[in-house]
């Protein structure tokens, strides 16, 4: 069947069809409430600063939480966890909307709720990332992460597209309530789905601190775990900056208006929806190492042309090329790491990879404004990219020689 419709192979198992089409209706939502609640922001206070204070909030629980995340999806049953934290960020929506609509939204409020936000993104996304494996078998995984992907970044075109208009014709707090009404999708989808998790039921005894422990031993002496985290870490840090560099280059260097950002924007997320579909297409091959190549090569090479030869038109190849090398990356290293993780270890493991890929965003987006403050944007993307391919290499070829000398033990 994989071979015969090797891009939807995925969709053949129930459980996640029920899931994705889920998932296809509240990541939307999602992203229409990013955008909403940057705009209610901007209309609040006028501050950029305040702005970024808010992303902080969000991100700041994943980078101190997920690994604690990763324990709770050991330990309990993964569906019935992420019943939990998509209710509760349905209920920060309703929240969000209400206060709009009553007239009572203060500043103070969005940074306790995005906090909030942050908390429950914590404990879901590794919960989310290791469940996967729970709803298709293991030929299909790589199928499903990629066609996951493609969701995630579609719904990043989509969403925003949709927020514009709701924006206009009705205001932020209907984005607000759209998106809490999009969580009852995937939350009905996940009632559905008949699924046993898989669980380690002697860890539940253990402390917190003794499971992470483990963890980080596991991991160190799994090269296959150890060395795809590490440059999951160096990418992700160093040429995976799009949020700040290209509305930077965007506006101070091709003195582009809001549309032609919005167009640049959108080349990068079709850029990734379409190695995403790639991936589907090629799944029944497996995670093979050289995905990760051709991802890493693909992600980097067109930054480090576009700060070398800045302008509009190239810039839209050559994010749309990025977007797709960073998918075809990610979406490898992800499967690879569910592939070799054991069960018992699954969440903790994914803890980690959404820890180093979404955790590092704060010093990944500091650095890269620093070197465009200091060196210009074009010189931003040049150098984190060059630095992230410098750095891949000498992982990949300590990677190499350790598997050449396990294999040859």
């Amino acid at each position: 069947m994989g071979r015969a419709f090797p891009l939807f192979a995925a969709l053949y198992h129930r459980n996640y069809r029920l899931y994705w089409t889920g998932q296809l209706i509240s990541v939307s939502g999602t992203w229409m409430q990013q955008v909403a609640l940057s705009w209610l922001i901007l209309e609040l206070t006028h501050s950029a600063f305040k702005l970024g204070v808010v992303g902080a909030a969000q991100f700041l629980p994943v980078l101190l939480f997920s690994l604690y995340g990763g324990i709770l999806a050991d330990r309990f049953p993964k569906k019935y966890l992420i019943i939990f934290t998509q209710a509760s960020m349905m209920l920060v929506a309703f929240l969000l909307g209400m206060l709009v609509v009553t007239g009572k939204v203060h500043y103070v409020a969005i940074v306790v709720l995005a906090f909030l936000l942050g908390c429950f993104n914590a404990v879901d996304m590794p919960a989310r990332q290791s469940f996967i494996l729970d709803l298709v078998d293991r030929r299909t995984l790589m199928n499903a992460l990629a066609l996951h992907s493609a969701l995630f970044n579609g719904a990043r075109v989509v969403g925003p597209a949709l927020a514009g208009v709701v924006l206009a014709r009705w205001g932020t707090a209907t984005c607000f309530f759209l998106n809490a009404a999009s969580f009852l999708a995937v939350l009905v989808q996940l009632v559905r789905i008949d699924v046993v998790s898989r669980r380690d039921v002697a860890g539940e005894t253990s402390s917190p601190f003794r499971e992470l422990k483990e963890a980080f031993v596991y991991v160190k002496e799994t090269p296959r775990l150890l060395y795809p985290l590490l440059l999951l870490a160096l990418f992700s840090t160093l040429a995976v900056n799009f949020n700040v560099l290209v509305p930077a280059l965007a506006r101070l260097t091709l003195k582009e208006g809001a549309q032609q950002y919005a167009y640049l924007l959108t080349a990068q997320g079709l850029g990734a929806v379409a190695g995403g579909i790639f991936l589907a297409w090629l799944s029944w091959q497996g995670p093979r190492i050289a995905w990760i190549v051709t991802g890493a090569l693909a992600l980097c090479l067109p930054q480090i042309v576009l700060g070398l030869l800045p302008g509009y038109s190239q810039a839209l190849f050559l994010l749309f090329v990025a977007g797709w090398g960073m998918v075809v990356l990610i979406s490898t290293i992800n499967t690879n790491l569910q592939l070799n993780a054991r069960d018992d270890y699954r969440g903790r493991v994914m803890s980690l990879y959404v820890l180093l890929f979404v955790g590092t965003s704060p010093v990944g987006n500091l650095l890269a404004g620093a070197l465009a403050h200091r060196w210009g944007v074009p010189w931003a993307f040049t150098l984190g990219s060059a630095a992230a391919l410098l750095a891949g290499a000498i992982v990949a070829a300590c990677w190499y020689r350790t598997e050449r000398r396990v294999a040859s033990s």
